[in-house]
């Protein structure tokens, strides 16, 4: 028997670093939506720029809850931002608390990427190698842009890395500090200026089974270049990083990219990473959310 899912206010989809609504017949949160709308969830996948800094992504984000409230009628929105897309929901929900009722990361790097600091150290300031991945990370953005339709919107892959860093994101949060943990590893405050904060996340599992995603190959070997959570990260952002509000579980065994999708191959995940989000919604429902 299916649940019911159905929450009080719309719920936002917010994807993370090169993410999009969709390209052609491809939606990035696909599985998501089905399961979501299913269950009898109000869905909205926001546009916003496949790569640029928090501020930025924030401020279209804004934009776009204040459309779907003229929309819909509601008085509120749930933000449920994946990776990058936490950063955007929680400055949306610092600047306008009174339009927001909740904000949940998934996989979201709330304390900064060791991944992107390693990134960051590997390019020159002003050199060569910074201004050609510069190049190609903004033109792939602009590819994905014109795919999905969003060409209007601006794109800076430098900007988005820096915002990324454990430098970066510690500026951020230095301004928005909103549902983080006082100490590191631990929970954040459940509920701030009226809005709710929840996190989950995974750790990469370290031993490669036979017929094993190639997605999560990817993001095992991302996950040596981490040192500070070394072995408890999920090959983008380590799991204590992504720790904000109610922190429902940090150690799920899934990558960063099977927080929003069903994996391909033989070895399906345990529990399933879209049922998760179902789970979710029933849990902002009893919450009057």
């Amino acid at each position: 028997m299916q649940r019911n899912a159905t929450t009080r206010y719309p719920i936002l989809l917010i994807h993370g670093l090169f993410g999009f609504e969709r390209i052609g017949h491809f939606e990035l949160f696909h599985d998501v939506k089905s399961a979501l709308k299913a269950a009898g969830c109000r869905l909205f996948v926001p546009h916003l720029c496949a790569i640029h800094n928090n501020e930025t992504r924030g401020e279209q984000l804004l934009s776009q809850i204040a459309c779907v409230l003229r929309g819909t009628g509601a008085k509120k929105v749930n933000l449920i931002g994946h990776s990058q897309g936490a950063l955007a929901a929680r400055y949306a929900a610092a600047l306008a608390p009174d339009l927001v009722a909740s904000v949940t990361s998934v996989s979201g790097p709330n304390h900064g990427s060791e991944l992107a600091d390693f990134l960051r150290k590997a390019l020159i300031p002003g050199k060569l190698p910074e201004v050609v991945a510069q190049n190609v990370a903004t033109q792939f953005a602009d590819f994905l842009s014109l795919l999905s339709g969003s060409v209007a919107l601006p794109q800076n892959a430098l900007a988005a890395l820096n915002a990324l860093t454990t430098v970066g994101v510690g500026h951020f949060n230095d301004k928005f500090p909103q549902g983080l943990p006082q100490t590191w590893g631990g929970h954040g405050p459940e509920q701030v200026n009226g809005v709710r904060y929840y996190s989950w996340s995974g750790v990469v599992p370290q031993s490669a089974l036979p017929g094993a995603d190639p997605v999560q190959e990817i993001c095992r070997a991302l996950s040596q270049y981490f040192t500070t959570e070394a072995q408890q990260n999920d090959g983008f952002v380590g799991r204590y990083s992504t720790h904000l509000g109610q922190v429902i579980r940090s150690d799920y065994p899934m990558d960063h990219l099977a927080s929003l999708r069903r994996p391909a191959g033989a070895n399906t995940l345990s529990p399933d990473p879209i049922g998760l989000y179902v789970e979710h919604a029933i849990r902002l429902r009893a919450a009057d959310l």
